[in-house]
């Protein structure tokens, strides 16, 4: 089984907002949580596909528009980045530093979540 990254752009808000997230940031969410309080914007990478640069295409969105995003009552601390990632025999990361460095001038977190893959393909929806 080959391992996946799940990379997210995750906003805490109300779901009355995420047309106008949508519409500013120029992308489209997936689906709702269930409880509808997150937007997010997912890209899914397999093993074999090209690397997404998820931190900077992420923070290329968000850059520019903080104040429009002040506006809808969205403050920085209500703005995660995340990666979850799927593997099978180890996870290792390594982040560049310039990258790390441009997420805490925008104040914006990074989550990591790992877990070990499985023969069950539904067992990433629960984890993330």
């Amino acid at each position: 089984m080959a391992g996946k990254s799940f990379y997210s752009l995750r906003i805490a808000c109300e779901e009355y907002i995420y047309n106008e997230i949508s519409s500013l940031l120029q992308v489209q969410p997936k689906d709702s949580d269930s409880s509808n309080t997150w937007w997010i914007y997912e890209v899914v990478e397999k093993e074999d596909d090209e690397y997404y640069d998820f931190i900077s295409n992420f923070l290329d969105l968000l850059e520019g528009k903080y104040s429009f995003l002040e506006k809808l009552e969205i403050s920085r601390k209500d703005i995660t980045i995340w990666r979850v990632y799927e593997y099978d025999d180890q996870c290792n990361m390594e982040y560049d530093a310039e990258e790390l460095k441009r997420l805490g001038e925008n104040g914006i977190n990074l989550c990591i979540s790992c877990y070990q893959a499985s023969d069950d393909d539904e067992d990433w929806k629960v984890k993330r």
